[in-house]
């Protein structure tokens, strides 16, 4: 099994911040929340944290952890995803593994192919939104 973070990044409008897996990577097209794989003696927010300053070149401040999902994706790749809450403190949102970024409301999200793993964070950001807003 590989462990991986995502952050969840809203910003003041409650938007948040998704980004597109550039094509010639494994699961190109997909949109997702961006974070990469936990190193040995890593936290997951630790690891969001690091992802996010290596891959899009921001710093984020993490929280709480939002969900914590396993996926098979066939093959024998198994993949728990943790995602944790963030805020972005600072940067200039650069993009190595991702050829677009999109600020977006949860409702948005329907708009939008998630990889297979990140389907789950969307559904669990959906139930809160439901939730705080009476749908």
């Amino acid at each position: 099994m590989i462990d991986v973070a995502a952050a969840v990044i809203e910003n003041r409008e409650g938007r948040i911040l998704i980004a597109r897996r550039k094509a010639e990577i494994s699961l190109g097209g997909y949109w997702e929340f961006p974070g990469g794989k936990i190193e040995p003696g890593e936290t997951p927010a630790q690891c969001a944290a690091r992802e996010l300053h290596e891959e899009m070149d921001v710093h984020i401040e993490t929280g709480d952890v939002l969900s914590d999902t396993v996926h098979d994706y066939g093959g024998g790749k198994v993949v728990r995803l943790i995602a944790v809450r963030a805020l972005l403190l600072g940067g200039h949102l650069r993009l190595h593994d991702h050829d677009d970024i999109r600020w977006v409301t949860v409702p948005e999200m329907a708009d939008y192919l998630f990889a297979p793993a990140d389907e789950a964070i969307v559904t669990r950001l959906a139930e809160e939104y439901c939730f705080t807003h009476g749908r």
